[in-house]
């Protein structure tokens, strides 16, 4: 299958999170993918994550639980390893429905909620970098 050209921004589709139409960042140099959360806890051994940010208005604010999640060792761009929640879900691109994993993080005071990391591009999408929106442009609206 051939891979399709991303952009280095989108917007996607997060259905079973309830998200529409996020801004993503389509980020080569990080491993894994991201996802901002407000606030996560455990509630009687489900992972409860709350997405609300004033400063991204599709951010819905509803309550999202995982019965699944893992722990992750992610190393930022500055070196330093954090422990993060990881869990699995599913975005939509160019039409098409893809699993992801995403880990949660704290990005309130980044422009873009969501990174998209090399392990979920490659062997799918070739980044061409002086382009934005492709998928969301050819969206079906």
């Amino acid at each position: 299958m051939p891979k399709k050209t991303i952009g280095r921004i989108d917007k996607a589709d997060f259905p079973a999170l309830d998200l529409f139409d996020i801004d993503v960042k389509i980020d080569t140099g990080a491993y894994t993918s991201s996802i901002h959360t407000h606030k996560v806890w455990i509630d009687n051994e489900e992972l409860v994550c709350l997405f609300y940010d004033k400063g991204h208005p599709h951010y819905n604010g509803k309550e999202i639980r995982f019965k699944e999640y893992t722990l992750a060792k992610v190393k930022s761009s500055n070196g330093v390893v954090q422990n993060r929640y990881k869990v699995k879900t599913n975005i939509i691109l160019f039409e098409k429905k893809y699993n992801i994993s995403l880990t949660l993080s704290t990005r309130e005071d980044m422009r873009f909620p969501i990174l998209i990391g090399r392990k979920f591009i490659s062997k799918k999408f070739i980044v061409d970098v002086t382009q934005k929106n492709i998928s969301y442009n050819n969206k079906n609206k």
